[in-house]
């Protein structure tokens, strides 16, 4: 009898992530991706320490080299008037946590991912099908498509539902109490910058975070330092709603110099650096008890969608892989691994997922609030704000590897 792959709805981070760990626990993988391309699109994103450390294990980090920039330190500013209000050194994550801290553009780990997954058998990609709906039973998942107006049936022996903040999975599992995507109130804007556009201070290989009332900016240098990445986050009372390209929409960009037209000349000058912004809603859901019903899951942000507050969703969707590839070469029993799955994860994305809220909260703070979160940050300093990330930045069974050891 001819084997059933274990079929992904989505082909972003978290569906190839998992189609690379599932492929490499030796079962076969089918992909299913409704774009029908895998085009260059995104911003930068931050791959902190666990989440670095499995994907140079998975050899997905060689194939980033060139593209990929390790950062110094985190550098917090006051908007206003451009404070410094730490300096959180980096040079050493990969001894404090495990692996290093790194930046790169979503497209390039999401080419870095595709090229890995190439390299493993038994792993199928298709582009331009949607996954329309599922029916499950004790023995295998019969999954419904659409290939533009033609329905299409795959069977497999599970379903894994990466397919997002509008995950279909999710909304057909109906968990109950399950709510939709509500509106965060705020809008994320980006923009990718050639590095000579800009004056020298924006090439410091460092991460930039700078806070100020009602919104937040990060930059940081990307491809080798020949881009410079810019996300400038503003709370919206208007905000657009979905767009149906979620990282393509266009708004005008008076409302994001509006937000910060009090901040820093500097911070400022970087948002008047290009005309080219892009924008995308933000939205926030409730945890999940439970991401799994017998021979379906979740992953990514299908699972656990995050508010950016914490960086973290990128790197939660590649911490989703790394457990189903233990669960899965452990456990013959689809249902059995998925539970296990379940159990690994679940807890502490939901807990990601709160305290990145509430870091978007920290984040705005004004007046008062805003002196007194400035003051912590002085009286804490650097070794103890480092020491705050520990829970999320290190894997023990990473940090007791060498990076030789994790590599063979």
């Amino acid at each position: 009898m001819k084997e059933l792959p274990i079929i992904i709805a989505g082909a972003g981070i978290a569906g190839l992530s998992a189609a690379l760990a599932v492929g490499r626990s030796g079962r076969k993988v089918l992909v299913l991706e409704k774009a029908p391309a895998l085009t260059e699109i995104g911003a930068g994103l931050q791959l902190s320490p666990n989440a670095s450390g499995h994907l140079e294990r998975w050899g997905v980090l060689a194939r980033l080299k060139g593209a990929e920039l390790a950062p110094e330190a985190v550098v917090i500013r006051r908007g206003r008037d451009a404070t410094v209000l730490a300096r959180l050194p980096l040079a050493d994550a990969e001894k404090r946590w495990g692996a290093p801290y790194l930046v790169a553009h979503r497209a390039d780990l999401q080419q870095a991912l595709r090229a890995a997954v190439a390299e493993v058998p038994g792993i199928e990609l298709r582009l331009g099908i949607a996954v329309a709906g599922f029916a499950a039973d004790e023995d295998k998942v019969a999954v419904g498509a659409k290939h533009g107006i033609t329905r299409l049936r795959f069977d497999g022996v599970a379903l894994i539902g990466a397919d997002g903040l509008w995950s279909e999975v999710r909304q057909r599992l109906a968990f109950s109490g399950d709510a939709p995507p509500r509106p965060a109130r705020r809008t994320a804007w980006r923009a990718t910058i050639a590095r000579v556009e800009l004056p020298d201070e924006f090439a410091a290989p460092q991460v930039n975070l700078w806070l100020g009332r009602r919104a937040h900016l990060v930059h940081y240098p990307l491809r080798g330092g020949t881009e410079v990445n810019v996300v400038a986050i503003a709370e919206d009372a208007d905000p657009s709603g979905e767009s149906p390209e979620f990282w393509s929409e266009r708004r005008d960009s008076k409302l994001l110099h509006k937000a910060f037209a009090r901040w820093h000349p500097t911070a400022r000058a970087l948002l008047s650096a290009t005309a080219d912004w892009r924008s995308w809603p933000l939205y926030d859901r409730a945890p999940l008890a439970s991401w799994s019903a017998g021979r379906v899951t979740l992953a990514g942000d299908a699972a656990h969608p995050m508010l950016p507050f914490s960086a973290q969703g990128a790197a939660q969707a590649i911490e989703d892989a790394a457990a189903l590839e233990s669960a899965l070469a452990a456990e013959a029993d689809i249902a059995a691994a998925f539970k296990a799955y379940d159990a690994a994860r679940s807890a502490r994305a939901a807990r990601i997922q709160v305290a990145s809220r509430r870091q978007g909260d920290i984040y705005h703070m004004a007046g008062p609030a805003s002196f007194a979160r400035d003051t912590v940050m002085r009286v804490l300093g650097p070794r103890r704000m480092l020491a705050r990330q520990d829970w999320i930045y290190r894997d023990t069974g990473l940090a007791s590897q060498t990076r030789s050891e994790r590599l063979s």
